[in-house]
């Protein structure tokens, strides 16, 4: 990596950092992106030409969140459905303890902080809808779909939709107090039936790669 690159990502790091303490000590509400930025040591508007909003520095990883399900369609396997590669990729991210997944005693003060803020929550439901689309338009592109065909569009909405339930349980849960191990191994055993129900529907959507 270049040093400039590295600059950018260290700074980057740095305000998301910063941004997360302040947020846990006082509140998403409370905390301004002034304070977040004096924190990290630069200017108000490096703050914002890093992240153009503070629900930006709170879920500093959401392009990366967003884009995982169209990603595991494109990179899926010769003879792959959707389906199937959505779900090996989403049980390779709970076996290898992914931290956006806040699968950890130390996400509860993520989730409570979503639960706490009107603002967050509208975030989180803005970036399902951004990993929808977005599947739709992987969907839509391996398979060569006409515009008017609604077809990517209502696979999308189903998968997504096993997907945010999934993301919904987790949180419940480690807010709840349970144990992570044991909401892993919960996890693991819901999202394995939920999308082998959703394997046998789609088994062949789409059949395979294009060339």
């Amino acid at each position: 990596m270049a040093l400039r690159e590295e600059k950018k990502l260290a700074t980057r790091t740095a305000l998301a950092d910063a941004a997360m303490a302040l947020f846990a000590e006082k509140g998403f509400d409370k905390v301004t992106v002034a304070e977040i930025a004096r924190a990290a040591n630069v200017s108000v508007n490096t703050a914002f030409n890093y992240f153009p909003t503070k629900e930006d520095l709170f879920f500093d990883r959401q392009d990366e969140v967003a884009d995982r399900m169209a990603a595991a369609v494109r990179e899926r396997e010769p003879g792959e459905s959707a389906a199937a590669a959505i779900r090996r990729a989403f049980l390779d991210r709970v076996h290898r303890d992914d931290p956006t997944l806040g699968l950890s005693p130390a996400a509860t003060a993520f989730w409570q902080l979503i639960d706490d803020s009107p603002a967050l929550q509208a975030r989180l439901r803005q970036l399902g809808e951004r990993s929808e689309a977005a599947l739709a338009q992987a969907l839509s592109d391996a398979t060569d779909a006409e515009p008017h065909d609604p077809t990517p569009r209502l696979v999308a909405a189903a998968l997504a939709g096993l997907d945010r339930a999934l993301h919904a349980e987790i949180r419940r849960a480690i807010l709840a107090g349970m144990d992570p191990d044991a909401v892993r191994a919960l996890i693991i055993d819901t999202a394995t039936r939920g999308f082998d129900s959703a394997i046998a529907e789609l088994a062949d959507y789409p059949a395979s790669q294009r060339d």
